[in-house]
């Protein structure tokens, strides 16, 4: 036999049975080629002492040398916040005083007597704020937004401003004062307000009087304050996040300021002072920032430099000590370099052609597998549910022809026996094109697979026959897989059978399982495979074995040695699709002479613990005068099931469609049990016909029926929790066996 590349290794634990794939060839970092690997190993000692000796003194000053300078960088930024911070407190004292003033020279007046002296109030506030350069303007809003007097404008023209922030929030009781950041409908000039709200003598809302901050003058503030525009960058924030001044001034593209995200995420671990490394929410460049809230306004304040800025600081330190050790360094490493990659140039030329070539023939390989498995799952799923219609009906109708002939002509019951060994192959066929599509409903189970191998011996025996011994290693403590056992005991027995026809003149056929771990490396090699613990389920004969080609294409469909009308090709194939829709992995070793080994790898199941054997296939019965509903589009199907069920003894409605099937049902609520295939016609599938029936007759059992598993019942490859399903083409016995085991269970 060929060599396994994860083969396992035995023992009486549950863990004791562990295979790696031996890991890939690594790529050295020196590919060398040439002759001359004295002199290459010289070269690549003197490369390493000329880079790490002084790397090792310039990796230790550099650090210290950067953690002097950003902590420098972080004492700067806080002390020059700090003076910010009693700038802005005085710019907002003053301007909340503004407003106060103005609140007080309009308390008393009327809407109507304000419009009236309009002039003269303008004037008044002209002369309010002429001598403070931080203040831009001033102006007053009645109680529905509109401007009745500013200092900026005269006459007002009554402005509607009732949709600016300020005013909604100070129309609702709260803070006397609100800071807003907005820009100006006169000349497009930005800037942000200080407002307050106006009251009656009563306390009721009267307007909001508004004091503009002049962004200017903070630009200005900042400009003396910072040494260097481009480097550093200073704003204003409100504690939402809006923007209120800049600096730099930044040009937004949006009708509002953007959120600092920098300042807001800071500010949420500590809200009053802090320093931040992070890209900026403004222009993107990495900056450290400061920031401080101030006492008696809910603002930041922050200053902050790039971190480009801070490491060409550091870097200026640096390159006073790389005067001397670069030159001389970077020439003997050149040097070392040039050399070696002469030698190198040619072995990793080759080496890449080969890792591309072999990359696009896997590329290559598995477009062409994805391709194969979709032309046939389409085709597989395009004419399952008619044929296994078709296949039904006939088998149903030559079954009861059986039953009604018995003994009294036997040359009619030997036509009916080869007419029912002709559907049970046509039925093999189909079943195998799906399980290769990987499109047959499963139900997996926690399962034992050592049990299920030794509930199968006698069947093995059986399908060897006596020239053909077979043997059993099943491993101690061998984990729990989830799938469906009847699938894998087909799959067994398909392998058996390949087995057994490789050993004509007689044998020894292996059955051996193992705990098994395929590591990274291996699972890369091979499609959809992933790495961690599985069951391996091993089955080895002394056969013939197979050639490098054969084994390539062992597991396509179709693909046969066995002549002309001895075997269809699907054994093996379907053995591939049902490993790969339960997750795992197939693997031949064979040579010819040296016999052959499939193995299986099966996902060890993590979850239940109560594991479960081989399920027992459900026993015929006779009803009991039970009313079952049985809805099938196809009028053969459903005569044949019908005529079976009543002589069964059980009482049968008949239904075409989802819709007829809701109204039998209403008329008779006795029905017990609803069999119904999945494709029906009318718009209303099985399992919404079925979901419709069980809201109404909660007690009801439902047995579903395709030829096709569609999606209504099956996802991913598997049926849903708690559906019942019997595939078409069905037995009368495997029907009243399923019935009868539904109609008992309730």
């Amino acid at each position: 036999m060929a060599s396994d590349p994860a083969v396992p290794l035995h023992g009486s634990g549950p863990d004791a049975a562990i295979a790696s794939a031996p890991e890939p060839r690594r790529r050295r970092w020196f590919s060398v080629r040439a002759p001359a690997g004295e002199a290459i190993r010289t070269l690549r000692l003197l490369l390493l002492g000329s880079i790490l000796a002084p790397l090792l003194v310039l990796l230790g000053g550099s650090y210290v040398a950067y953690k002097t300078t950003v902590d420098h960088a972080r004492t700067d930024l806080i002390e020059t916040v700090a003076i910010a911070e009693e700038n802005v407190i005085k710019v907002l004292d003053t301007h909340a005083l503004v407003a106060a003033r103005v609140s007080d020279l309009l308390r008393g007046l009327s809407d109507e007597a304000i419009r009236a002296r309009e002039k003269e109030l303008h004037d008044s506030l002209r002369l309010q704020i002429a001598d403070l350069p931080q203040v831009e303007t001033a102006w007053a809003v009645d109680r529905t937004g509109h401007l009745l007097v500013g200092a900026r404008n005269f006459p007002s023209g009554s402005l509607d401003l009732s949709d600016r922030d300020y005013f909604r929030a100070l129309r609702e009781p709260g803070p006397e004062i609100y800071i807003s950041g907005l820009q100006s409908r006169f000349d497009n000039k930005p800037f942000f307000a200080v407002a307050r709200r106006r009251v009656g003598s009563t306390g009721e809302f009267q307007g909001v009087v508004v004091v503009a901050v002049s962004p200017d003058f903070f630009r200005s503030f900042y400009a003396k304050l910072l040494p260097d525009n481009v480097d550093y960058a200073a704003g204003i924030f409100r504690a939402d996040g809006a923007t209120l001044a800049r600096y730099p001034e930044i040009v937004w593209r949006g009708s509002g300021p953007a959120p600092p995200g920098v300042l807001i995420r800071a500010a949420a671990q500590q809200p009053q002072s802090g320093v931040r490394m992070e890209p900026s929410a403004f222009d993107g460049i990495v900056k450290m920032i400061a920031y401080k809230r101030l006492d008696r306004y809910p603002i930041y304040v922050t200053i902050g430099r790039t971190r480009a800025s801070i490491l060409g600081e550091w870097a200026d330190v640096m390159l006073s000590h790389l005067y001397f050790g670069v030159p001389a360094t970077v020439g003997l490493v050149l040097l070392c370099l040039i050399a070696l990659r002469r030698t190198r140039r040619e072995g990793e030329a080759i080496a890449q052609a080969r890792e591309a070539m072999a990359q696009r023939e896997a590329a290559e390989a598995q477009l062409r597998q994805a391709q194969k498995m979709e032309a046939l799952g389409q085709l597989t799923s395009g004419i399952a549910h008619d044929f296994n219609n078709l296949l039904t009906a006939i088998s149903g109708n030559v079954e009861l022809l059986q039953r009604r002939v018995r003994d009294r002509d036997p040359e009619l019951l030997r036509l009916a026996g080869a007419a029912m060994r002709g559907v049970d192959r046509a039925a093999t066929l189909t079943q195998r094109l799906l399980a290769f599509s990987r499109r047959q409903p499963l139900d997996p189970k926690p399962l034992e697979v050592n049990r299920l191998i030794a509930g199968m011996s006698d069947l093995l025996r059986r399908t060897l026959g006596e020239e053909i011994e077979p043997e059993t290693v099943l491993a101690g403590g061998l984990w729990p897989v989830l799938v469906d056992a009847n699938q894998l005991e087909h799959s067994l027995l398909n392998l058996a059978i390949n087995a057994r026809d490789a050993m004509a003149s007689g044998g020894k056929l292996t059955i051996e399982t193992a705990n098994t771990l395929l590591d990274e490396s291996y699972a890369a090699r091979h499609e959809e495979l992933a790495p961690g613990q599985y069951v391996m389920i091993s089955v080895s004969d002394t056969g013939s074995g197979m050639s490098a080609e054969v084994r390539e294409k062992a597991f396509e469909p179709f693909f046969t040695t066995k002549e002309t009308g001895q075997g269809t090709g699907l054994g093996l194939s379907q053995v591939y699709g049902f490993i790969k829709q339960s997750g795992g992995h197939c693997a031949i070793y064979s040579e010819p002479g040296q016999g052959t080994t499939v193995r299986l790898y099966l996902p060890r199941h993590l979850g239940d613990v109560q594991t479960v054997g081989l399920p027992e296939s459900p026993r015929a019965g006779s009803g009991r005068g039970e009313m079952i509903l049985f809805v099938e589009d196809d009028a053969d199907v459903r005569i044949f099931a019908t005529d079976l069920l009543r002589e069964l003894g059980y009482d049968v409605l008949a239904a075409a469609t989802g819709m007829e099937g809701l109204s039998l049902l209403e008329a008779h609520p006795e029905v017990r049990l609803l069999f119904t295939d999945v494709a029906l016609p009318g718009g209303m599938t099985g399992r919404q016909l079925a979901d419709q029936a069980v809201q109404r007759h909660p007690g009801l059992k439902v047995l579903y029926t395709t030829g096709y598993a569609r999606n209504a019942i099956v996802h991913q490859g598997r049926l849903d929790p708690g559906v019942e399903l019997i595939v078409k083409p069905f037995t009368s016995a495997a029907l009243a066996g399923r019935i009868r085991q539904l109609l008992d269970a309730a």
